[in-house]
């Protein structure tokens, strides 16, 4: 015979905003994986694209910071974009430590492809632009915040 805890309304799954966002994040990678298959994308792939259409030259490290993730973690998904021919990793001139990250010819046609993607989610999301724009703002406050808290 098993016993139950007491139920506490602070404790159930559905209560939580860390499962609200954990969900949600595992629906909008597998909302965003038939479009990138068709990329040939991977989403952290994808992401990684994201900040190299938007800053040619940019280092590792830069990158890294952007994408809010660790350097050594990301050179493997580096290193795979580069064995795809979407980009060229070139040491510094000035410090051999440093790596900068520049797009191919066929890195920058794929930002012609990737195009249609912010639609496609805006459409699966069931909401219209404004609604989207104001539930991004809420999240990077939001992330703003707990980083500040760290």
């Amino acid at each position: 015979m098993t016993s139950q805890v007491e139920p506490c309304a602070e404790l159930m799954l559905d209560n939580q905003l860390c499962f609200a966002l954990y969900s949600t994040s595992l629906m909008m990678t597998k909302t965003y994986k038939p479009l990138l298959q068709a990329l040939g994308l991977t989403y952290p792939q994808y992401l990684a694209m994201l900040v190299l259409w938007e800053n040619e030259g940019i280092t590792v490290s830069e990158i890294s910071a952007r994408m809010l993730t660790d350097p050594g973690s990301l050179t493997p998904l580096l290193k795979r974009l580069e064995s795809e021919g979407l980009l060229q990793r070139q040491r510094s001139s000035q410090d051999e430590r440093v790596v900068q990250l520049h797009l191919t010819d066929k890195g920058r046609a794929l930002h012609e492809q990737a195009k249609a993607i912010p639609a496609c989610i805006l459409k699966a999301s069931g909401l219209d632009i404004e609604q989207l724009g104001k539930l991004r703002d809420d999240l990077i406050a939001l992330r703003t915040q707990l980083q500040d808290a760290l």
